[in-house]
C-alpha cells in the first residue's frame, strides 16, 4: 500500500450520501492517497468505507478511527477481512479508543486504553473467518500519541495515525516510535490568508478538543500554559495545531511534517465559511496531481 502521496480525513455526515461518493471520487481524480473517515457519531464506518472504496477504483479508504470500545474485536477483525477481500489494498484500518467524556455521550465503557487495546488485538487476530482471505492483510494504525500506547503501535500494528499535533509532537512521536513504524500525521488546513479571520475560524475548530484532557496533558508537556489553553488557544498555539494562510504557505507546512519523520501526511481540510462540509477549494488548490 503506497501512502507516499497526500490524504484527506474529513466528517462526510454534512453530506448525503449521493454526496458522498461524489467527494471521494473527486479526491481520487485529484490524486490523493487515502481518504480517511471519521469514527463519530453518524454513520457506521465499515458500511461507509464499503460505498467509498465501491465508487472509486484507486483510493484508499479507511476508518480514520474505528472507537474500538463500540465493537467486538471479531466484528472489527472479519470487517477489515472482508474490505480487504473484497478492494485488495485499498483499505486501511485506523483504530482508537476516543475519550472518556465522548464514550459517556455514546453510552459506552472507557477502559484502560493500553491494556484493553492490547487484548483487544490478540482478539481481533485469533478470531475465526470461514470465507476467502484477503492475499494482505489491511494494515492497522493505531491513533494514540502517549508513550505506552504508540510503543503498542510501534509493536503490534503497522504504526500510528495522529491528531490535533504540532509538528514538534509529530518530531517526538518519530522518536519514541524508532525508525520503522508507519507515522500517518494530520495537519488542520485553512485556506485563508487574513489574520483575525484565519484564528478565529481555527479556534472555532480547536476549542472541542481543548476541553479533552489528554490533548490539553500533551500541550502542558510542549511548554503550553494556561493562557494559551484558554478562549480557543492563544494565537502561538492557533498558529502551531493549523496551518493557515496561502497556498505555498500551506504547502510549506506539509512538508514539515515529512522534515520531522511523517511517513504520510494527511489533511483535515477546514472550512472559510464555518460549514461542516469539506473545503473542496484547498483540497484541490493541494492536489498532489
Amino acid at each position: 500500500m503506497d501512502l507516499s502521496k497526500l490524504g484527506i480525513i474529513t466528517f462526510l455526515d454534512a453530506l448525503n450520501g449521493k454526496e458522498a461518493g461524489q467527494f471521494a471520487r473527486k479526491v481520487e481524480q485529484w490524486g490523493y492517497s487515502v481518504l480517511w473517515v471519521p469514527d463519530a457519531m453518524g454513520r457506521e464506518v465499515f458500511s461507509l468505507s464499503a460505498s467509498l472504496l465501491s465508487q472509486t477504483e484507486r483510493l484508499v479508504v479507511g476508518p480514520g478511527v474505528v472507537i474500538v470500545y463500540a465493537y467486538e474485536p471479531i466484528a472489527i477483525a472479519n470487517a477489515s477481512r472482508t474490505l480487504g477481500e473484497l478492494f485488495a489494498d485499498r483499505f486501511i484500518l485506523g483504530l482508537g479508543v476516543s475519550n472518556r467524556g465522548a464514550n459517556d455521550r455514546r453510552g459506552i465503557a472507557y477502559e484502560k486504553p493500553v491494556s484493553f487495546v492490547r487484548e483487544y488485538l490478540a482478539k481481533m487476530k485469533a478470531a475465526p473467518y470461514n470465507a476467502p482471505t484477503p492475499q494482505q492483510q489491511p494494515p492497522i494504525v493505531l491513533s494514540g500519541m502517549m508513550p505506552k500506547m504508540l510503543q503498542l503501535a510501534a509493536t503490534e500494528t503497522q504504526g500510528t495515525l495522529t491528531y490535533f499535533t504540532t509538528t514538534e509532537q509529530v518530531a517526538r512521536i518519530r522518536q519514541t516510535l524508532g525508525p520503522n513504524p508507519w507515522l500517518c500525521a494530520i495537519q488542520a488546513v485553512l485556506l485563508e490568508t487574513e489574520a483575525t479571520k484565519a484564528r478565529a475560524l481555527a479556534r472555532r475548530y480547536m476549542q472541542t478538543y481543548l476541553a479533552i484532557d489528554h490533548y490539553v496533558q500533551r500541550l502542558r508537556s510542549l511548554g503550553y500554559g494556561d493562557a494559551d489553553l484558554a478562549n480557543g488557544g492563544s494565537d502561538r498555539l492557533v498558529d502551531a495545531i493549523v496551518a493557515w494562510g496561502s497556498e505555498d504557505q500551506l504547502r510549506e507546512r506539509i512538508a514539515d511534517q515529512f522534515k520531522v519523520g511523517a511517513t504520510h501526511v494527511s489533511i483535515l481540510p477546514l472550512n472559510p465559511r464555518g460549514e461542516a462540509r469539506p473545503d473542496e477549494r484547498v483540497i484541490a488548490a493541494l492536489a498532489p496531481r
